[in-house]
């Protein structure tokens, strides 16, 4: 009597485990934006928004370890996500020679977005790791003229511009791919409805990408002019008359 033979499962759950983690990491990477790009409303406005994740408002104190645990959260969702991507890459020259190959004579924007993804994944790798490690181990380096500082005077600002344009394609190529596999958004039409995506994706692409061109260009101002006063702490205007 034959015996049915069972596919392995544990492909598709590291395939589904890989998806979760891409989401969780783009979704965090927009919110991200968001929280940085505060210092475009003003220095109180961005040092509101850092000693809110300290925990400043709920314990009358700054708890550093607090981020310390949410970027290694973070950074550990980062190093499994590579990890399982790695599985994708091509292993050898010869079939990244085959693939180069394939996407040249097929045109396909699909499959060139592909391309970029693992290529701007691959520079984040070495970025991002540079960026979450500093985080992590300097917490209380978070602040309008910290944050600031660190961009400028500790000549960050190349690698963080870098890291923007990787940022913003491989999170949003990975985004619009997730949601072609996985179905979102599907419509009756399945080619008007890649189309569509395409599309938003691009938009929110340029979009974060002149909101984090605009946030960079802020802490560069902020810490040319505060040069002068390296390492100095800000103290938000409604605290300074009560500041020893």
């Amino acid at each position: 009597m034959a015996t049915r033979l069972e596919a392995p499962r544990w492909p598709a759950r590291l395939d589904l485990l890989q998806s979760g983690t891409g989401l969780a990491l783009g979704l965090f990477m927009w919110v991200h934006m968001f929280f940085v790009s505060s210092i475009l409303l003003g220095k109180d406005a961005m040092w509101t928004v850092a000693r809110f994740f300290e925990g400043y408002y709920f314990f009358g104190r700054p708890l550093y370890w607090l981020v310390s645990m949410l970027v290694a959260v973070i950074f550990t969702l980062f190093v499994v996500h590579a990890a399982l991507a790695l599985r994708k890459f091509p292993a050898s020259y010869r079939q990244y020679r085959i693939y180069r190959e394939h996407m040249q004579g097929m045109k396909h924007e699909d499959t060139t977005l592909w391309y970029w993804q693992v290529v701007t994944g691959f520079a984040l790798f070495f970025m991002a790791s540079v960026h979450l490690y500093i985080m992590m181990t300097r917490p209380d380096r978070i602040g309008p003229f910290e944050s600031a500082d660190r961009v400028w005077s500790d000549l960050m600002w190349p690698l963080y511009l870098v890291m923007l344009f990787a940022v913003e394609f491989h999170g949003g190529i990975g985004l619009y791919r997730l949601a072609l596999k996985w179905g979102w958004f599907a419509g009756p039409d399945a080619l008007a409805t890649r189309r569509k995506l395409r599309t938003f994706k691009w938009a929110l692409t340029a979009f974060f990408l002149v909101l984090g061109i605009a946030t960079l260009l802020a802490y560069i101002k902020i810490g040319i002019e505060h040069a002068p006063n390296y390492g100095e702490h800000y103290v938000p205007t409604f605290l300074q008359g009560s500041a020893p």
